[in-house]
């Protein structure tokens, strides 16, 4: 086994005490994240000369499902007077409804708005934000007072993240909204915007490593400079914006909000669309994620077990903050019924806890998992480094195919399985090394096997624990 300290030193960036500007020798170690997929939404200020009404379809062509709509656009193209924001009738309302289900857009966020420091000023914008199903509120206030916020946060359970536009504005520097919002809260943080921070001299990735898990929004911009206010927007990956850095440290950060795309370059403003395509584009290009779901849900930050059942002795505690799941005792499975999968690939993480440890992956387990039965007529990818290579050792088809090498990393590293099943045929890479390639017969305690089935993990004994995280799969079609 080989000892690799990456994934290590990746967790360091995060989990270190920062200030902005440190930490540029480890940025090297982004390359190697596995990005995962942040849902884009689009800053109806991108669209700032259309209407409400004509943003919609222009969205909906990008493929973009999230709307963060700002107050003041014109709501229809032959109307001067109706605007979007606090005190719109109820039919207009309900015409922004119907228009949002008919071309499959969420109304995710309002901003930037801003509002008097009081709460009978505020109450206005929290309440629209309440009738349209708006998470986050995001404003650039003058104050530094938002104890009054607080209160509405915590009557209507909305999010408010203060913006920053580029310097001299009151909240250019990150540390001040931080400042701000120390011991409130965690529902009012900040509204992030690469294209500010940089132009005001700030890295993004820094000011994001400082934000932590504070930032509830974030526009999303890629720029022609660097350092300079008056920067041009350009597509993402093609300016001085890392953008692959930026969406490498929101994986890290486990950031489970949207990115706002907001394309502001004057040129552009009459059709944003083709810059913008072309950097979602690049975006998907560089997402390892991009079409995968994962199985352990997550509301509010928060992990989750919906979906999952556990046969047999033993069972997995989660850990809710970090997602990772840790086997007790055994020998049982903790197997995902919410759905079964026939051809697809899984890609998850794992860590032993000691040489001795003893655990596996099964898939196509043909049936509701309620007895033994079930190791005879599924597969187990092995996970076992005590065992001498073979039919019982790691990345081993358990009983039927030996891996063709051992490329696990040293006991208490993680480890990183993509296994790949099409039809009657499996592959196993183990820590981005293919070591497993079989076409599937039964063989060993395999007495036949299914094309459909469900994915499990074992907890195999109370001698050597297993973690499990980022439990991915993709299906193919």
């Amino acid at each position: 086994m080989k000892k690799f300290p990456l994934l290590v030193m990746c967790f360091v960036i995060v989990f270190s005490s920062l200030t902005i500007g440190q930490n540029k020798s480890e940025r090297l170690y982004y390359k190697d994240v596995k990005i995962k997929e942040i849902p884009a939404a689009m800053q109806c200020w991108t669209f700032r000369k259309f209407s409400f009404m004509e943003t919609l379809p222009k969205v909906e062509e990008l493929g973009i499902k999230y709307l963060e709509a700002y107050p003041g656009q014109k709501l229809y193209p032959d109307n001067e007077d109706k605007k979007v924001g606090p005190g719109l009738a109820e039919e207009d309302i309900k015409a922004i409804k119907d228009a949002l289900k008919k071309h499959g857009i969420t109304l995710k966020a309002f901003g930037v708005t801003n509002f008097d420091p009081s709460i009978e000023a505020a109450r206005p914008t929290f309440e629209f934000a309440k009738t349209m199903g708006i998470k986050v509120i995001v404003i650039e206030p003058q104050y530094d007072d938002y104890k009054f916020i607080e209160e509405l946060v915590k009557e209507y359970n909305i999010k408010v993240a203060v913006h920053n536009h580029a310097k001299p504005s009151k909240y250019w520097n990150p540390e001040t909204v931080l400042k701000n919002v120390k011991g409130l809260d965690k529902r009012i943080g900040v509204a992030g915007d690469t294209g500010h921070w940089l132009r005001s001299g700030i890295d993004p990735v820094d000011a994001l490593q400082l934000c932590g898990d504070r930032l509830l929004n974030l526009h999303l911009k890629d720029l022609d400079e660097a350092g300079i206010v008056e920067a041009q927007d350009v597509p993402f990956g093609t300016g001085k914006v890392n953008v692959h850095d930026i969406l490498a440290q929101l994986t890290l950060m486990d950031y489970r909000g949207t990115f706002s795309v907001e394309h502001e370059r004057q040129s552009d403003e009459m059709n944003p669309c083709p810059p913008i395509k072309k950097g979602l584009e690049y975006i998907n290009s560089i997402t390892y994620y991009k079409g995968y779901n994962e199985l352990l849900s997550n509301w509010d930050g928060k992990y989750f077990k919906h979906g999952w059942n556990h046969y047999g002795p033993g069972h997995f505690v989660l850990d809710q903050e970090t997602g990772e799941l840790l086997a007790f005792g055994g020998m049982g499975l903790l197997w995902y019924s919410a759905k079964q999968f026939e051809d697809f690939v899984l890609d998850l993480e794992f860590k032993c806890h000691d040489q001795n440890t003893n655990s596996g992956v099964f898939y196509r387990v043909p049936e509701f998992v309620t007895s033994d039965d079930y190791i005879y007529h599924a597969f187990e990818i092995q996970i076992y480094d005590s065992e001498e290579p073979g039919e019982h050792s790691t990345a081993a088809i358990y009983d039927a195919e030996p891996a063709k090498l051992n490329n696990s990393y040293e006991t208490g590293d993680w480890n990183h399985y993509r296994i790949t099943v099409i039809k009657d045929e499996v592959k196993v890479e183990l820590n981005g090394v293919e070591v497993n390639n079989w076409k599937m017969e039964p063989r060993g305690k395999i007495k036949d096997f299914a094309m459909k089935g469900f994915i499990g993990l074992q907890n195999h004994d109370s001698h050597a624990k297993v973690s499990f995280r980022n439990i991915f799969v993709k299906e193919l079609k």
